[in-house]
């Protein structure tokens, strides 16, 4: 059986996910509907409908039990405007030379705010964490070394 892993996320990214996992859980009795509406059009083998319903109930379970994985392996942080990166704060870095860029640590359910969210477990979201404003650090990605200059670190 794999290792569990905790995952560190704010109380509004844990709300965000238990909401996403209630909808999830809401669609089952349309989808099963679906497939049984599909089923009675005759011959499943040639039933390009029934396959796409069984296909997204897939789907929908699978999602179910990611959310459910990631809710009870939660560990709820707070955040704190400390100047060190950390989930649920925001996080602006430069690698060598370019723009900065600044992005929200946190889980991707929390995708579609103000910012663009990159997750703590991402090879940039580890090497970021526990950084300060002034520091850089390396972040390996596909087997290359990348120097991220910490700029700033604020509470949202």
């Amino acid at each position: 059986m794999p290792e569990e892993t905790k995952t560190e996320m704010t109380q509004a990214e844990f709300d965000k996910l238990s909401l996403e996992l209630k909808r999830s859980e809401e669609r089952r009795p349309k989808i099963i509907e679906d497939i049984a509406t599909a089923r009675a059009h005759g011959d499943l083998s040639e039933n390009a409908e029934y396959h796409a319903a069984r296909e997204e109930q897939g789907k929908n379970e699978a999602h179910i039990q990611q959310l459910t994985y990631q809710l009870d392996n939660a560990i709820i942080v707070e955040v704190v405007d400390d100047g060190i990166v950390a989930p649920g704060k925001l996080v602006t870095f430069r690698h060598e030379g370019e723009e900065p860029e600044t992005y929200l640590l946190a889980q991707r359910a929390m995708q579609g705010g103000d910012h663009d969210v990159l997750s703590p477990e991402s090879p940039l979201g580890r090497a970021l964490v526990g950084g300060k404003a002034g520091e850089t650090v390396t972040a390996t990605v596909h087997s290359r070394e990348l120097q991220l200059e910490i700029v700033e670190v604020t509470a949202p």
